[in-house]
């Protein structure tokens, strides 16, 4: 897939709590197809300490009106200084990277925890327009954790799990009782333990399962191998041969 570099606008900012906040990113044309979990490399302007730039995961796309959104936790200086961006600023993106969710299956169940949750509402979009209505289950470890959750609410039936029980079931996303019901296939993206729990849940029941993994990621196009994963057919780079894996590939990760 052909790979862009461009600057949008912002158009929109929404301050979501203490750690997260989402930019709507005007394109200047018309946007190339994007996958549902695919990613862009955003440079980080106005900060000296700042050099590379940072991987977030692609949120929400709008084809009619050429826009996508990012949903971003602020976890270091480079994303602390996206913070400050406002309406009218520009924001350069390498895009569309990766490689992301199949879209298959037909009794379908995401699982999203933290961060994690981003990507599975573009995936929810795709999957609807293919007429699946999926299980979503969001989980963190407090109810300002899981920010975007009423987004999801037209998109399936969503369970909600947090670890202090300030929202939904108390306990973890794979403690849910959604999580234990009839599916097919299984979207996971999220803290590594979480992913791991999943991905050894649908292996043990014949589930196909798909784990968006989070490394690491300075180039986004494999040529600096920061970002690896020891997979069963040997070393791959999950900013270009992923982040999206089937959890076959990666039962030496599961093990590790």
């Amino acid at each position: 897939m052909k790979k862009y570099i461009t600057d949008f606008t912002i158009i929109g900012k929404r301050i979501l709590g203490e750690q997260y906040f989402t930019l709507t990113l005007q394109h200047p044309a018309t946007l190339p197809p994007i996958a549902a979990g695919q990613f862009v490399e955003v440079e980080v302007r106005g900060c000296k300490e700042v050099l590379l730039r940072r991987p977030i995961s692609i949120h929400d796309v709008d084809t009619e009106n050429n826009t996508l959104t990012l949903l971003i936790q602020i976890v270091g200086k480079g994303t602390r200084q996206l913070a400050t961006l406002q309406e009218g600023d520009t924001l350069n993106l390498v895009y569309p990277l990766g490689r992301g969710f199949s879209l298959d299956g037909e009794k379908v169940l995401l699982v999203g925890g933290g961060a994690g949750i981003a990507p599975l509402l573009h995936l929810s979009k795709c999957l609807n327009a293919k007429g699946i209505r999926p299980t979503i289950l969001l989980g963190g470890r407090t109810a300002d954790l899981i920010p975007v959750r009423d987004e999801f609410k037209s998109l399936g039936t969503v369970g909600i799990a947090t670890e202090d029980g300030s929202l939904g079931e108390k306990g973890l996303v794979t403690q849910h009782t959604l999580f234990s019901g009839d599916y097919d296939h299984i979207y996971t993206c999220g803290p590594t333990p979480m992913m791991k729990a999943v991905a050894r849940h649908a292996l043990a029941n014949g589930i196909v399962c798909e784990v968006s993994l989070e490394n690491l990621m300075a180039c986004g196009i494999g040529a600096c191998l920061c970002c690896v994963v020891d997979s069963d057919a040997g070393h791959k780079c999950v900013c270009k041969e992923g982040p999206v894996f089937k959890a076959t590939e990666l039962t030496k990760w599961l093990n590790n």
